[in-house]
């Protein structure tokens, strides 16, 4: 078998949708796996939908995901150019485009937008569609000739049978078989000269040698027509692997309004890049095991496309923030200190020691932006519900906490060692001598010096935070809102 070739071929329209990237990293991933190239290919033959400085977005992105491609516009493995619009001024589709005409494959046609738009329309999955009458097929090589030579403008369009069918094979969905009558005679060289995504999509593929083609499974209605392609060259088609839709919770499309659909929004909302890449692998594919996280090495060892799913993927927000968690977690507290450090310092503007507090919140978020609701209440004691001092589990209320509150005052206030284990073994001592659980003490204290029911750490850890003066005069606050 020769070696495995995979392509990823975005266009530049804009940040890259979730789709995308799962086809690029699922055709990283089936090159990889066995030791084939991964390339990337930029179709830009869509010059009405190109948008400026998104062929960068397509580099930062692979660069940032890990997926290394082997050749591309920047590096040259002799199958060059990589860019559609400089292929196009090679002559390459047109060519190919007239060998298809040579064979009776193809023919020019020339009928205007007003011919055109007084033909039939018919309704496929959802799309009005004009079915084209072959009018310009019955035009002889003269007659072809005479408007050639006059200028006349003409597209060249794909010959297809209206009778018989056309078979063609997918990985996941098996051997499909469509009728030839629903086929439209697609367009394969547009009026400006520019080739069609889809012929020069099979022009590529196969003289750059691409072995596996992955790509949407909105693209199965398409197939057939690249398969006629494949048989009017009489070259060898692909491997096709057509992947399931992403949709959103609601089982709609994942759309740009849903605020995730790319991957740049994710970045944007704290996620890390390599919980995304495990994410995005786990849409539509899933390993013999029930595992979930997965490095880049380890998706590369074992992925086997064969366990792709046919069913639409469901992108869970949920789920993604759960993983990304699982992350942060594992992080090296170095690197995660440096990416929490704007968040810690956009919400603390005292002088407090961040790298304490990002300590304590580092095992609580699940994405960045979740820094600030835990940390607010070091800047500022929010206003607070003297309701929050009542806990059935630790046995407290309104009138207990106050008695704690007093009690423990002047022991905080005699204390010179304001860190946190000299604190706790102060109230430690406290505890004992007055019989009581540990919570029933320290829950009080950690609702005065915070004003929150969960916050990231301990009573004595946020007060070594706070410091002694900021502690004391929370607890006095505290209170003052029980005695009132």
């Amino acid at each position: 078998m020769s070696k495995v070739r995979t392509r990823f071929a975005p266009s530049p329209t804009g940040r890259m949708h979730v789709g995308n990237l799962r086809s690029a990293l699922y055709e990283f991933l089936i090159a990889k796996h066995e030791d084939g190239d991964f390339m990337l290919r930029i179709e830009d033959t869509d010059q009405e939908r190109f948008v400026e400085g998104a062929v960068d977005i397509i580099y930062r992105t692979l660069e940032k995901t890990g997926l290394k491609h082997d050749e591309g516009p920047d590096k040259d493995g002799g199958y060059g150019p990589y860019v559609q619009s400089e292929r196009m001024k090679t002559g390459i589709y047109m060519k190919y485009a007239k060998e298809l005409v040579e064979k009776g494959e193809a023919y020019y046609c020339f009928c205007d937008k007003e011919r055109l738009s007084s033909l039939k329309t018919e309704v496929v999955e959802g799309k009005e569609i004009m079915l084209y009458d072959k009018h310009c097929l019955h035009l002889s090589k003269e007659e072809v000739e005479a408007n050639l030579a006059a200028g006349k403008p003409f597209v060249i369009r794909q010959n297809i049978p209206n009778e018989g069918t056309t078979t063609f094979h997918d990985e996941l969905y098996g051997d499909i078989t469509v009728e030839n009558a629903e086929l439209d005679d697609m367009i394969l060289i547009k009026s400006d000269g520019y080739p069609t995504y889809n012929f020069a999509n099979v022009v590529d593929d196969h003289t750059m040698n691409i072995t596996h083609v992955v790509r949407g499974n909105e693209y199965l209605s398409s197939s057939p027509k690249y398969q006629r392609l494949y048989d009017a060259f009489g070259w060898e088609s692909p491997v096709y692997i057509h992947l399931p839709l992403i949709t959103d919770e609601n089982h709609k499309k994942l759309s740009k309004r849903s605020g995730h659909s790319s991957f740049e929004d994710l970045l944007e909302q704290g996620f890390l890049t390599e919980a995304v890449v495990n994410y995005i692998a786990l849409l539509g594919w899933s390993p013999e095991d029930n595992r979930e996280i997965f490095t880049l090495d380890e998706l590369i060892k074992e992925f086997d496309y064969h366990r792709i799913s046919k069913s639409p993927a469901v992108f869970d927000y949920t789920k993604l923030k759960w993983m990304n968690g699982e992350y942060i977690k594992a992080m090296d507290f170095d690197a995660f200190y440096e990416m929490a450090e704007p968040y810690l310092k956009e919400t603390i503007k005292k002088d407090l020691d961040l790298k304490k507090i990002a300590a304590m919140v580092k095992t609580r978020i699940e994405v960045f932006p979740d820094i600030a609701e835990h940390i607010d209440f070091f800047e500022e004691l929010p206003e607070y519900d003297i309701s929050m001092y009542t806990h059935k589990k630790m046995k407290t209320n309104a009138e207990t906490s106050l008695e704690v509150l007093k009690d423990v005052l002047p022991l905080l206030e005699a204390q010179e060692d304001f860190s946190n284990d000299a604190l706790y073994a102060t109230l430690l001592k406290y505890v004992e001598e007055k019989g009581v659980k540990n919570g029933y003490v320290m829950w009080p204290i950690r609702t005065a010096v915070s004003g929150k029911q969960m916050t990231p750490g301990g009573a004595t850890e946020l007060m070594e935070v706070l410091g002694k003066e900021e502690s004391i005069a929370r607890i006095k606050k505290g209170i003052e809102l029980l005695q009132a």
